[in-house]
């Protein structure tokens, strides 16, 4: 929702902060590569550390890297089908790589599962509207969209950091309902399309007299 409202005055500084990364030749695919090996590593670093104030901090340099593949894509015209493809695969990796960490360090398993498939299903609702008929890929204004899991997960290891670890529980909890409440919002949505489309007057396709 925030990136499809503000995306006018949040592509120009995603793309002003991508210069050195321009500027030394990466494409986006090596950013977004790049982008997954920092999550991995500050996830590795959260088993040592453990200091929730730290994940999160690290957690949001590492996920304001990975934005910038787009940045990189839209300044370098190497954007791409493969490369959007590529970046959603990764998206979802990255997800999976941070819940799972948590789940392991506060033996949160079955949270962490919900908040997993949660945003699985949220991602799945529009991919597969896709497959069925044309969609837009900037039509789908919902609530607890990437941006805002990303944001949502940073805020609440540093609050957890503050508060304790109950912070942690019951912001996993959090993060499952809305993640699951955005994916039924999805849901809704698509239906609503995919019925209209079925409504919708057919082309005659039958052969008929030619002039």
């Amino acid at each position: 929702m925030i990136d499809g409202l503000l995306k006018t005055k949040i592509d120009p500084m995603w793309e002003a902060m991508s210069t050195p990364l321009v500027k030394a030749g990466l494409t986006p695919n090596q950013v977004t590569a790049t982008g997954l090996v920092l999550i991995l590593l500050t996830s590795l670093a959260y088993l040592w550390h453990a200091s929730p104030v730290v994940y999160g901090l690290s957690l949001a340099v590492a996920f304001a890297f990975d934005a910038l593949d787009g940045a990189v894509a839209r300044r370098t015209g190497l954007s791409s089908r493969s490369g959007g493809y590529f970046d959603a695969m990764v998206d979802r990796y990255q997800e999976l790589a941070v819940l799972a960490t948590l789940a392991f360090m506060h033996d949160l398993w079955p949270l962490a599962l919900a908040c997993f498939s949660g945003s699985v299903i949220t991602s799945y609702a529009k991919a597969r509207t896709a497959i069925e008929m044309p969609v837009s890929n900037t039509d789908w204004p919902d609530f607890f969209e990437r941006m805002e899991r990303v944001i949502y997960l940073c805020a609440m290891l540093l609050l957890a950091g503050v508060f304790g670890d109950w912070i942690m529980m019951a912001g996993l909890a959090g993060f499952a309902i809305l993640s699951h409440a955005t994916a039924l919002q999805r849901a809704r949505r698509a239906f609503g399309m995919l019925r209209d489309a079925d409504t919708a007057p057919q082309a005659d396709t039958t052969d008929g007299p030619r002039t």
